[in-house]
């Protein structure tokens, strides 16, 4: 077995579009820096993922460099695309613009809206009226569930957690109990279904149900809790077409109490940055 390491990063800028590959990323306490800074809502605030809107995993979202003024500096304008779309580059809003109410799950939380043309851009695309907004202030993150965080600990427009790891062992490990399935033909699966954060190599399968505290670099993370997972993992993301898997397995070998577990949500103890091949260290267990 190869020494653990960090042999995949991503960044998801807009949340549920298609994220991006890096070679490094900042790591803020919500979370890396450009990570699910945008939402897409509807007219009234609620969240839109591909659970709703299967497409948009056929749209991507890469950060641009920060301005003159440093406002697009750690998570600010993007640029997006989409099959049959023009590019479109999008600015962070001027708080200036005021803020909306979202809900992201249970959770309300002020952001800022994109300028209209950005939200026009999205509603052609998905063919039904949706808003883009930003989320520009460390005072709006999100507070994590308190029963896996402690007081003052905040996360994005992520569904829970700041960052998500999968492993490259486990996922091999899926695979060939999907190949014994009953949809063998779905398989293998890439690891873009579960869109991690980070991805490790050089772990023995399934060991990361143990860890509880671990070292990435020079960055240690909390081992919050398994990620349960949702119909989001059934969907190509390069078709946006959906199938069983991978939660007709999930379902059969790996359900943790009520959920489908894949992955495992990190929060993090300090800041810094990610670098590929960083080395990996389990610290508890």
């Amino acid at each position: 077995m190869t020494t653990p390491r960090l042999t995949a990063l991503h960044v998801y800028p807009v949340k549920s579009l298609a994220g991006t590959a890096r070679e490094e990323s900042a790591v803020e306490p919500w979370g890396p820096a450009a990570d699910r800074r945008w939402l897409l809502t509807t007219p009234d605030g609620a969240q839109l993922t591909q659970r709703e809107h299967p497409r948009l995993a056929l749209a991507s979202a890469e950060p641009l460099p920060g301005d003159a003024t440093g406002r697009n500096l750690g998570g600010g304008g993007v640029r997006v695309a989409a099959p049959g779309r023009e590019p479109l580059l999008i600015d962070v809003p001027s708080p200036d613009r005021g803020t909306v109410a979202v809900r992201v799950w249970k959770t309300k939380v002020d952001a800022v809206p994109a300028a209209a043309a950005a939200s026009e851009w999205f509603s052609g695309y998905l063919g039904t009226e949706v808003r883009l907004v930003h989320l520009d202030a460390p005072d709006r993150r999100r507070p994590i569930d308190p029963d896996f965080s402690r007081p003052g600990e905040t996360v994005s427009f992520a569904d829970g957690f700041p960052l998500l790891l999968t492993t490259v062992s486990s996922l091999d490990a899926l695979n060939s109990l999907i190949a014994q399935g009953d949809h063998p033909d779905e398989g293998p699966l890439p690891m873009d279904r579960f869109r991690p954060g980070v991805v490790i190599e050089g772990t023995a399968p399934w060991a990361e149900d143990g860890w509880r505290r671990v070292r990435i670099g020079e960055i240690t993370f909390r081992v919050a809790k398994p990620c349960g997972r949702c119909v989001v993992t059934t969907t190509d993301q390069r078709t946006a077409e959906r199938g069983k898997e991978p939660l007709r397995t999930l379902a059969r070998h790996r359900r943790f109490g009520d959920q489908l577990v894949f992955g495992q949500n990190l929060i993090p103890e300090g800041t810094g940055t990610l670098r590929r091949g960083d080395p990996f260290e389990v610290l508890e267990s």
